[in-house]
Formats: C-alpha cells, sequence, structure tokens
C-alpha cells in the first residue's frame, strides 16, 4: 500500500507563484512564504474575512497536477460561523482557515486584492476622425388616423429613411432589430410623436434601428476592448466626437486556469466541460469594465451602442464561446478568422440590447485580431521602410515589411517576460522591481519599484518602501537585470552565470551547481537565477528566430524601424532589448515602444467604419509565416540564444555601447550541457 504524500503543489493565480507546502498547511501561510499578498487584519482568527480565495478545479498539464476543492481541509468553526454571518459565497475559502490537504491551484480574487497587479494599457493619443457606423435621427411622427392606417413601426421606418435621405443608404429598406417592436408605440408616445433613433450601418448590409428614445438624444458611446491573456483593457468613446472618454483595465481571470495561451487550450482539452468557464469568467470582467466606463461619465449601459473587439486567437475564440483546442496543435485551424458583425445581447454583454458588436479578424492560427488592430494603429505597409511591430506577450506576434509586402508570425514566447516561470517573477505590481542598474566596478546593484519614484540607492526609498515592499521583480525588471549581468560580466554570451565573479561580489552566491546574483534580501530573497536567465533565453530566442524567418522570407537583412507594441513593450528600455537579443539590430533612433497599438487599433475600427474595411483587406493580403514549419526556424534559434546573438554582429548596437568581448563559458559554471527543449 502506498503511503500518502507528505507535501501539495499550490499554485495561486493571478500572481503566478508557487511552491511546494506540508500537508495541513493553512493556505494563508503558503501564500505569505511566497510572497503573495492576501489580506488578512485580524490575526487569523476568520473574523474579517479579508482573505478569500477560490479553488480553480480541474487538470493543469503544465503544472502537472489535478486540483479540487476536496484537497482542502474542512472548515473550521470559525469559518463555518463566517460563512454563516456574512453570507460568503459558497465556491470560497478563508484561507487562514482552509488546510493543503492536495494539489492546488488557487484564485485570489480581484475583489480581495489590494496589491494587485498594474494595468499598463492607456489610451493612446491618436487623432482619429470619426465616422460612426451608429448615427442618431431624431424624428417627429404625425399621430395615427382612421383614415391611414399605417403601423407606427412602418411609419418610424420611412420617416428615419427620408430624414437620413435614400442617397445616404446602400439599401433603399432600414429594418428595425426585433426586440424593438414590443416598445415603438410606448416610446413614441412618451415622447409625444418626437423620438430619437439609433440606426446602424455598416457596410453593404441593410441599415437598422437598433435604439429608440423618447424625445431628442444628443450622446451615445463605443466601446473598445483589447482581450488579452493577461490583462483586459477598455476604452469608452463618444460616437459622435470620436474622444475617448474614459478608460479602464483588469487582470484576466483565465489566468487561474493557465498563464499563458497553450495551458488555457491544454484546460480546456482536459477539462471539455470547463469551456464555459473561461468564457463566462472574462465575459463578467468585461461587464464590471463597463459598469465602471459607464458610471466614470455618469452614463447608463443602455448609452452604449457599439463595440469593437480585439484579441489574439485563443482569447477571440475563449470569448466567443468556441473550443479552442483546434489552435494546440499543426495546422492551428481557426474557427473561424473574418470579422464578426454580431449582437451584445448574444454574447452576455451588459449594454444597450441593440448594441452591435464588431470583432476585428484574425491573421492566421497564433496571429490574432490583435496583431490585426496593431497593424491598422501603425500602418507598417503605408511607407517604403522596413518596420518590425511586436506585440510582446505570452505568444509574440510579428508584422514585418513595408509598401511593398507585409509578411506575419507567431513566436511561443511563454509567460517568462511576464513574471511566470523566473524564480522571483510577478506581474507588474506595486513592489515589483521594474529597473535595475548594477554598478560596473562594485557590482552592486540598484532599483526601482513600482509604486515609488525614487530607486533605492536615493534619499526617501528607505523611508517608503514600506509603503509597498520589495515583493519580487517583473518583466521589465527581468529584461534589465539580465542585460546589466551580461554587460558587466557577470555572465557570458552564452548566458552561464561566471562563479569566478564571486572573487569580486558576495552576491554571487554558488547554488548546486549553479551560481545566482543575489538583488534584494528585505523581506523575501529576490535573486537571478541561473534557470531564470535560461527562461529568458529561450523566450527572447524563440522572438528572434520568429523574426529572422521573415526576413528570410522578405530577403533583406535591414530593418529601418522597431515598434514595440503592447504594456509590456512599452516599458522594455530599447537599449536593453537589442543588448539581450530580443528584437534584431536596428539604428537604436529607430526604435520605439507604441504603446497599447493593439486597443488603438481596435478604437480606430469603433469610430471609423473605413476602418473596418482597411484592416479586412489588410489581413487578406497579409503573408502569413507559420514558424512551426520552418526548417530554418530551430537554427535561428540556436544562434538566438546567446546575448545577443551567435553570429549577428549587431553593428548599430555596437557603435552606440561598449560590449563585453565574446568569451567561453567558465568550465566550472555546473551548467547542464543538454539544452532544454523549446517548448511551443
Amino acid at each position: 500500500m502506498s503511503e500518502a504524500p507528505q507535501t501539495a503543489k499550490v499554485v495561486f493565480q493571478p500572481s503566478g507563484r508557487r511552491g511546494t507546502f506540508p500537508i495541513g498547511t493553512p493556505l494563508l501561510d503558503a501564500a505569505r512564504s511566497l510572497g503573495v499578498y492576501v489580506e488578512s487584519v485580524c490575526g487569523g482568527r476568520g473574523i474579517c474575512g479579508r482573505c478569500q480565495v477560490q479553488v480553480s478545479e480541474g487538470a493543469f498539464a503544465k503544472e502537472a497536477l489535478t486540483s479540487s476543492a476536496e484537497h482542502l481541509g474542512d472548515e473550521s468553526e470559525a469559518e463555518a460561523r463566517y460563512r454563516s454571518l456574512r453570507n460568503m459565497r459558497a465556491d470560497r475559502r478563508l484561507s487562514c482557515q482552509a488546510k493543503i490537504l492536495g494539489d492546488l491551484v488557487v484564485d485570489v480574487p480581484t475583489d480581495a486584492q489590494t496589491n494587485r497587479q498594474v494595468v499598463r494599457k492607456r489610451a493612446e493619443a491618436k487623432a482619429i476622425t470619426p465616422k460612426s457606423s451608429i448615427s442618431l435621427v431624431t424624428v417627429t411622427l404625425a399621430e395615427p388616423d382612421m383614415e391611414t392606417p399605417r403601423g407606427d413601426a412602418d411609419r418610424l421606418r420611412e420617416a428615419v429613411r427620408d430624414k437620413i435621405g435614400r442617397d445616404q443608404l446602400s439599401n433603399d429598406f432600414i429594418t428595425i432589430d426585433p426586440f424593438l417592436l414590443p416598445e415603438i408605440q410606448k416610446l413614441l408616445r412618451q415622447g409625444k410623436w418626437c423620438v430619437t433613433a439609433a440606426v446602424h450601418h455598416d457596410g453593404d448590409a441593410p441599415a437598422s434601428i437598433v435604439a429608440l428614445w423618447p424625445g431628442e438624444k444628443t450622446t451615445v458611446y463605443g466601446l473598445a476592448v483589447d482581450i488579452g491573456s493577461t490583462t483586459i483593457a477598455a476604452h469608452l468613446c463618444d460616437l459622435a466626437t470620436g474622444r475617448t472618454v474614459s478608460s479602464a483595465g483588469t487582470s484576466n481571470p483565465q489566468i487561474r486556469f493557465g498563464e499563458d495561451l497553450m495551458s488555457r487550450v491544454s484546460y480546456v482539452q482536459m477539462n471539455p466541460a470547463r469551456l464555459p468557464d473561461l468564457t463566462r469568467t472574462v465575459r463578467e470582467a468585461i461587464n464590471a469594465l463597463i459598469g465602471k466606463l459607464a458610471a466614470d461619465v455618469g452614463a447608463e449601459r443602455t448609452d452604449i451602442l457599439d463595440a469593437a473587439f480585439v484579441g489574439n486567437p485563443v482569447m477571440h475564440h475563449l470569448f466567443l464561446g468556441i473550443d479552442p483546442v483546434e489552435l494546440g496543435g499543426a495546422p492551428f485551424a481557426l474557427a473561424v478568422s473574418d470579422a464578426l458583425h454580431l449582437k451584445g445581447r448574444d454574447l452576455d454583454l451588459e449594454m444597450n440590447p441593440g448594441a452591435q458588436i464588431y470583432m476585428l479578424p484574425c491573421i492566421a492560427g497564433h496571429v490574432g485580431a490583435d496583431a490585426a488592430a496593431a497593424t491598422l494603429a501603425e500602418a507598417p505597409g503605408s511607407s517604403d521602410e522596413i518596420t518590425l511591430l511586436v506585440d510582446v506577450g505570452t505568444n509574440a506576434e510579428i508584422v514585418l515589411g513595408n509598401r511593398e509586402r507585409l509578411l506575419a508570425a507567431s513566436s511561443p514566447t511563454g509567460p517568462a517576460f511576464e513574471g511566470a516561470e523566473i524564480s522571483s517573477g510577478q506581474r507588474a505590481a506595486p513592489g515589483a522591481i521594474e529597473r535595475i542598474r548594477i554598478d560596473r566596478n562594485t557590482l552592486e546593484p540598484r532599483y526601482k519599484v513600482i509604486g515609488l519614484d525614487e530607486w533605492s540607492d536615493e534619499e526617501g526609498f528607505a523611508g517608503k518602501i514600506d509603503q509597498v515592499g520589495v515583493t519580487g521583480i517583473c518583466g521589465s525588471g527581468i529584461i534589465e537585470a539580465v542585460a546589466e549581468m551580461f554587460l558587466c560580466g557577470l555572465i557570458t554570451e552564452d548566458g552561464v552565470i561566471d562563479g569566478a565573479t564571486a572573487a569580486r561580489t558576495p552576491r554571487i552566491v554558488a547554488t548546486g551547481r549553479t551560481f545566482s546574483y543575489s538583488i534584494a534580501t528585505d523581506g523575501i530573497e529576490i535573486a537571478i537565477q541561473q534557470t531564470d536567465i535560461r527562461a529568458i533565453q529561450l523566450a527572447k530566442a524563440a522572438l528572434y528566430a520568429g523574426v529572422k524567418l521573415l526576413q528570410d522570407k522578405l530577403g533583406t537583412n535591414r530593418i529601418d524601424r522597431i515598434r514595440l507594441a503592447g504594456a509590456f513593450g512599452s516599458y522594455i528600455d530599447p537599449s536593453y532589448a537589442m543588448v539581450l537579443g530580443l528584437i534584431p539590430d536596428c539604428p537604436l533612433d529607430g526604435v520605439s515602444g507604441v504603446g497599447n497599438a493593439a486597443g488603438t487599433g481596435a478604437r480606430m475600427a469603433l469610430l471609423n467604419s473605413d476602418h473596418r474595411r482597411e484592416v479586412e483587406k489588410t489581413v487578406r493580403d497579409i503573408e502569413k509565416i507559420e514558424t512551426a514549419l520552418e526548417p530554418k526556424f530551430q537554427e535561428h534559434f540556436v544562434n538566438a540564444m546567446a546575448l545577443p546573438n551567435k553570429v549577428d554582429p549587431f553593428e548599430h548596437l555596437r557603435a552606440a555601447m561598449s560590449l563585453p568581448e565574446r568569451r567561453e563559458p567558465p568550465g566550472d559554471s555546473g551548467t547542464p550541457r543538454r539544452r532544454r527543449r523549446r517548448q511551443s
């Protein structure tokens, strides 16, 4: 008879922190030992209820575990008392009372996260000429009489058509959304026969009345949403003026089902009955954003009449309730790729019942509507210069070319750039190290954390750091840490931490057969391990190899401009990204972050129907390259494992800064000889 396990693996989401704990450990103790912030003000007595968590159930292939609510101990008396008095949700537990009995994936709910992730997806400044597919038409009808027995709805249609002008309509006939039919007579009489109709007219489809108000109405809104695998950003726009009146973001709650895209595909594959849960969670998050945005401007949800959505293919499918399993392997078949025109009510979105939804088209199996939107926003196909557009995320989406030819591909970078798979990594949140510099002589680090303006060596830092703590290191900090370690000689071109440098600094510490570099020891230990550097190398090599493949197809080694899209891309220092070999060589002044380009493209498609036709044409014309099928990918990948690259000279970078001389890796480093296989 086998012995019962003595330990269990626990993964906390959305932070992604994980560890192994003895059976019987309270969840709150496990969270604190990993630096996961779970608020508790009652000293663990089960009184305050601030430490609520919930278990995500199912098989998680990437974590090699099966999580179940039964893997927590029974409710304590204190927990049962709190539940009866405070009406706590049935699927939640108090982490101070719940004890670990088996493997778990634990979600710290958004409403319980005080130290939550910073969502960095603002609305970028861009002038967009409004040409909305929604127009407001105010008409006055004659009262009905016995001699003209026309239905009120028919007379309304004709009045709206005449007010717009037949020459402005692609089809002489105007329809009425069927949900409005029972309301028309009541609204006409409330408005004393004066009403304002919202008319939807997009492309060649017949115009349709989708909303109706008594009297005159002058302002309605549209919603542009970028559904990222980690964060969701939404922008509320005035459809008449084109102005963005409010923006908001939140963590994508699907993180509890898997940190990266393939983890979520795997989760659905292993737990097919849970697909509706992934769809429901993302729609609930969007509905919460809708409520917040409307409240910000004093509007009603029913004032929102149009919406444009973008996302990578997996997020696109999960939002629509489509099984994404076919995207998990070749040929990476999309269930649908063309632009879609849908109704908000069909997607359970809490806005006007007649609200229209425009889903931007996907480019390919792993190059989604977000890449299409970013291409619309940055327009690389409108210039003679060769432009590289990269959206750095758990799956990097790449567009390369100029007005002559555009190519697109994706590369499986994984979640390392967002803090996952890094020993001290975390997502961007207060307390995370986001900038770091290492003194070339003393090898001492100084760093900056999210939530404070001061660097660690500046006056005032020590007095303020207790406000946020030093809780980990986020993506931009990891990029800079590895690049700085390379520039000051702590790691070799092959990414090996040089144990000989321990003679120069006590921060180089032997860790088994390898070494680590200690950054901070206040609160929890934050260090860069050899395994962390390998994770970064694997991620950056995958992205670089994808770019090189597109250059091969385009027949050029030249890149004139690099545009780093996405929240993460905006916070990367271009010079460090190039030192690392994350992006190819290019004049440094030609590299820039362009912010949430996908969100900008979504706003363009929302506010101007001509941009919808433009992005649809771009997606039809762009050439799609599947990196997984290209034989040269592995060669480019192996070369890109080096810093910055084994074969590419990086002449522009070397002209701008001094790079270390190439040298062989130290023999006593203890680095494993076998390379870890790249995970797709």
